[in-house]
């Protein structure tokens, strides 16, 4: 169980039912630089400072109010604005690296359906996708996890949504 502002206890799985996903939702990616999630949710006022400094508008309210990363609305800069404007001491900006999230290639992607796209790749400021041909002829995407920084960048300008950005495994 996790605890509101307010101290009241709340059920994860109820809420999932509630909201209609199952209870063994994948954990919340948070911002940059947050605590480890049980520490983070204890610190975090959800006063939604981080997501108001956060210069590319990608942390939003979610469950509990608690800051969320939305890679839709864009990519991570790493500015730290975010561990800034924490007054909480929800973050620890002394950790490296700003977090363990990685990008990966899911089906619906073109380039396995023979399409040409290189989205992605162009988006990678630091390499991590790479193209290799495939049966069809057109360059196929694969990520190379150690290089991947899990910025989000490539998430936002793939056309069929099928890069997604997550905890690495």
């Amino acid at each position: 169980m996790m605890k509101t502002a307010n101290s009241t206890p709340v059920n994860r799985s109820k809420r999932a039912l509630l909201f209609g996903r199952r209870a063994d939702h994948p954990p919340a990616l948070r911002p940059p630089w947050s605590l480890e999630e049980k520490h983070f949710i204890a610190r975090c006022t959800q006063c939604g400072d981080c997501g108001s400094a956060c210069e590319t508008g990608i942390i939003v309210r979610g469950d509990g109010g608690f800051p969320e990363i939305d890679f839709n609305r864009g990519e991570c800069t790493f500015c730290g604005a975010c561990e800034q404007a924490c007054e909480a001491g929800a973050f620890d900006h002394t950790r490296e690296p700003a977090w363990d999230y990685v990008a990966t290639i899911g089906q619906g992607c073109l380039g396995l359906e023979g399409v040409y796209c290189r989205n992605c790749g162009e988006s990678c400021e630091v390499g991590a996708i790479r193209f290799h041909f495939n049966t069809h002829r057109v360059p196929e995407p694969t990520v190379e996890t150690e290089a991947c920084t899990g910025c989000g960048a490539c998430v936002e300008n793939c056309p069929t949504q099928a890069v997604t950005v997550g905890h690495r495994a």
